[in-house]
């Protein structure tokens, strides 16, 4: 680990040419994007697990080149996150073990919330697949 963040992460950033760079960030930050200098910051405070959610997040900020926090792009980067952060045979895996979102995000090193935009906007695009499996 770089400084708390797994370095899938930060090679996924600088094949990108974005920097990422931890800091204790006023509340209520927990990371953000600077767009014109392509550099990502998250918060020193944050656990293992909310800094892999909050670089990922602001990687589908850079990814999809968004300059303001509309709630339109907050999604898109949120389901961004997800599926970079979540297979989905390690989810299949992990709730087989408990359906709880807690323990999901647990055995996946992301964060409960993560699991849900997760199941919300990811699983629905899966399911019609494995019905036909």
């Amino acid at each position: 680990m770089i400084g708390g963040v797994v370095r899938e992460l930060v090679a996924y950033a600088a094949r990108r040419g974005l920097s990422i760079h931890g800091a204790h960030l006023p509340d209520p930050y927990l990371g953000y994007y600077e767009h014109a200098q392509a550099r990502i910051w998250y918060s020193l405070d944050l656990t293992r697990a909310e800094r892999r959610v909050v670089v990922a997040h602001e990687l589908g900020h850079a990814r999809y080149g968004h300059t303001c926090d509309s709630p339109r792009e907050e999604r898109q980067a949120d389901r961004f996150a997800a599926q970079l952060l979540i297979r989905p045979r390690d989810y299949e895996q992990a709730e087989r073990v408990s359906a709880d979102a807690h323990a999901i995000a647990e055995e996946l090193n992301v964060t409960p919330r993560l699991v849900e935009v997760y199941r919300v906007h990811c699983l629905h695009q899966i399911k019609p697949l494995l019905s036909h499996a």
